[in-house]
């Protein structure tokens, strides 16, 4: 196929800033994510200070303003105030605000306090996503996690007595033993602490975790698929009933409170990863993502010897730009827009994917001039999404 980069992207108008922390006090058995248990607390003391030595390093090739700043790991929030206020200030001298930035941090219950939580709002975080995960205490112990249900409830009222008033909560569901009439109770609890947002995900078994050789030792089962979408539908049942809006598939939230880093990544927007084990997509030419190795002692080696910390992964050409675009915009409500399809590709979706729309059949919707699907579509979305790769 012979492409056009007339219509490629580029980063004017702003991009989002990832900033990962690869530090937990210790490794969850469901999570496959990058993580490491600090060896000292000085070792994260002083991670703050290499991300703004990578940031600044990072200001020739990326041109401002930020939209969005995610601090995300990992457990963020086992990071000193004073280390995050230098990054966010050094981000800010880099690259400017944009007027209206968000600015979130995951924090896990029981690594903050009521004053830490006022610091970091005084800081100028102004989204907290509490990844509290369940709320009874025995399902606490199954997920593997190290905090109570009252660290949780303490956590949400020292964040709105911060000043938080853009709350995220984190839940999994689909765990041993939970039917939906428990599932539903827990779901009534967490709205009893009036979030903005809730992050659900049902309980899944990845390859290399504790959980997996569980599963393997036939001492883990989990439900079935068709309670796993039982689930899943008494999730969006409940929370769309209590006015949230289903916006991505397991994201729900208030009117105006969408997380509007998540949506740049679903729309392909432009980000900066920065942090061991961080990913970055560059928005030159079709795009291009970048990977920082998952190696603590390497990413402060080559900080210490002025090096790139991050490398080329894959240098996207179009087809691949436009199987992203649906591929990332199908997982939100709003869908992929045939206008700016075509406005940035010269492209039409029909035109381009005829065969996979027409896999798709009827979970595949088009109307106001957009291509989305509808909750059954959701369901089976990791089938349905292969027909475009």
């Amino acid at each position: 196929m012979v492409c056009d980069n007339s219509a490629a992207q580029s980063v004017q108008g702003g991009f989002g800033l990832y900033l990962h922390t690869p530090f937990c006090r210790s490794k969850c058995p469901y999570c496959d994510f990058f993580s490491i248990v600090p060896q000292s607390r000085q070792e994260v003391e002083s991670y703050p200070a290499l991300l703004t030595q990578e940031l600044r390093k990072s200001a020739k090739s990326w041109d401002g303003p930020l939209t969005s700043i995610f601090f995300g790991g990992g457990t963020p929030s086992l990071l000193p105030v004073q280390g995050i206020k230098e990054v966010l200030d050094s981000a800010r001298a880099t690259f400017g605000f944009a007027g209206t930035i968000e600015i979130s941090l995951e924090a896990n219950p029981g690594t903050v306090s009521p004053r830490y939580l006022d610091k970091l709002r005084r800081a100028g975080v102004n989204r907290l996503s509490l990844g509290i995960q369940a709320l009874a205490d025995e399902d606490l112990t199954k997920l593997g996690r190290v905090h109570s249900r009252q660290d949780s409830l303490d956590a949400i009222a020292a964040a709105r007595c911060a000043g938080f008033d853009n709350l995220s909560l984190d839940l999994i569901y689909s765990l041993p033993g939970q039917d939906l009439d428990k599932l539903r109770a827990e779901i009534s609890q967490l709205l009893e602490l009036q979030p903005q947002h809730l992050s659900c995900y049902g309980l899944t078994v990845e390859k290399g975790t504790p959980f997996a050789q569980m599963e393997a030792a036939g001492t883990l089962t989990l439900p079935n698929e068709d309670a796993a979408a039982a689930a899943y539908l008494c999730v969006n049942t409940e929370l769309t009933k209590a006015g949230f809006r289903h916006y991505e598939i397991s994201n729900f939230a208030r009117s105006g409170y969408e997380c509007r880093h998540n949506l740049g990544y679903w729309r392909r927007h432009p980000y900066l990863g920065l942090g061991v084990g961080a990913h970055s997509l560059r928005g030159n030419g079709w795009g291009e993502r970048l990977s920082v190795p998952h190696d603590l002692e390497l990413y402060r080696k080559k900080l210490a010897g002025g090096e790139t910390t991050a490398i080329s992964i894959e240098v996207c050409d179009q087809q691949l730009a436009m199987a992203e675009t649906l591929y990332l915009g199908l997982r939100t409500a709003e869908g992929v827009s045939d206008m700016r399809f075509s406005q940035q590709f010269n492209r039409n979706i029909v035109e381009v994917f005829p065969n996979a729309i027409a896999r798709c059949g009827d979970r595949l919707h088009h109307a106001d001039g957009r291509w989305y699907f509808d909750l059954n579509g959701w369901l089976l979305y990791d089938h349905l999404i292969t027909n475009f790769l």
